[in-house]
């Protein structure tokens, strides 16, 4: 009978130690829950073995991997990029065409005497090396715009692995907004101005076209109607002759410096206009890339956060289970 009471003993006393580590490991779970909510629901996966991973005979074609090429190509981006090249180029080429030909009109016509319009020729010189300048840096601003369209439309849509993104990239994303902004600024005051060409050269084609008109064409009313170039300040009052009337003012109106010039400067007020466009665009893309970037680091913040929830909960059981095996 005795050896048999304390196998009983035995018994009772292993099966209460078991029932304390099992409480035990409740308790320490029931505590990481009560931490952690966010932990109650979590299904945990198995990792897959090498035999569970896809062979190289499974892996996406030709096809499959020029859908996921053309699905990471900033379209919004590209489309803004070719607008500013265009503008641009409209505006730096015709424009400096169209100076050239303004400033052979009035040595010609306007201005015989070199030293009244010096100071404006110098200007016009000046202008036309800015817009070298302004031709190359577009082009490099061009391409690095598209290049983090590149880089932010990849980054979301993780093409290319895990997302990962820093404070300073957020940085430079919004470096680029603001950047953006105060050329779009510059261009509108550019535009502006290069609307003042324009309208001088329309008065005198409209003056022009009043001449040729058959009410005032033969009289002697022609000869009255003038145009004069000092009224808008770009030659001094003293420059002769400064004013042209009549049939000389027609003559101007048909040589093809006239003809040229004054379609140039429309076409490169388009062209000043159409880069507007395209920086308010680059403007509204920069801002959708930055609060995608801005939402897409806080999301991997929360993911990282539950990644690191969850590993402690399995190292939580499984130190439990080894406790557990210990006992038994």
């Amino acid at each position: 009978m005795k050896p048999a009471m304390e196998t009983a003993a035995e018994e009772h006393t292993e099966q209460s130690q078991e029932r304390k580590v099992n409480s035990r490991a409740e308790m320490e779970i029931g505590r990481y829950h009560w931490m952690y909510p966010g932990s109650k629901n979590h299904q945990y996966h198995p990792v897959p073995t090498l035999g569970d991973r896809a062979s190289p005979l499974s892996s996406p074609g030709c096809f499959e991997c020029c859908i996921k090429c053309l699905g990471g190509v900033p379209y919004a981006s590209l489309v803004a990029t070719i607008l500013c090249f265009s503008g641009v180029a409209l505006f730096c080429g015709c424009g400096h065409v169209a100076l050239a030909g303004t400033v052979a009109i009035l040595e010609q016509h306007f201005s015989t005497n070199t030293s009244d319009h010096a100071l404006l020729s110098e200007v016009i010189q000046l202008v036309q090396y800015v817009i070298y300048g302004i031709a190359s840096f577009f082009f490099l601003y061009g391409i690095i715009l598209l290049a983090e369209g590149f880089y932010t439309t990849s980054a979301v849509k993780e093409l290319h692995g895990e997302f990962k993104t820093t404070a300073c990239g957020r940085c430079i994303s919004g470096m680029f907004v603001f950047l953006t902004y105060v050329l779009g600024v510059a261009w509108l005051g550019v535009f502006g101005f290069s609307a003042v060409p324009v309208f001088m050269f329309y008065n005198i084609w409209s003056t022009c076209e009043v001449i040729r008109s058959p009410q005032t064409n033969g009289t002697a009313g022609v000869e009255q109607i003038c145009v004069d170039i000092r009224q808008y300040g770009i030659i001094p009052w003293n420059a002769f002759p400064g004013k042209i009337c009549g049939s000389a003012l027609e003559n101007i109106c048909n040589t093809n410096e006239f003809y040229v010039s004054y379609h140039l400067f429309i076409v490169a007020c388009a062209g000043a206009g159409a880069t507007v466009i395209a920086l308010i665009h680059f403007l509204m893309i920069l801002s959708s890339n930055w609060a995608y970037l801005k939402d897409a680091s806080k999301m991997q913040a929360c993911q990282d956060i539950k990644a690191k929830e969850e590993q402690e909960l399995q190292d939580i059981q499984s130190r439990s289970k080894e406790q557990l095996n210990s006992y038994t």
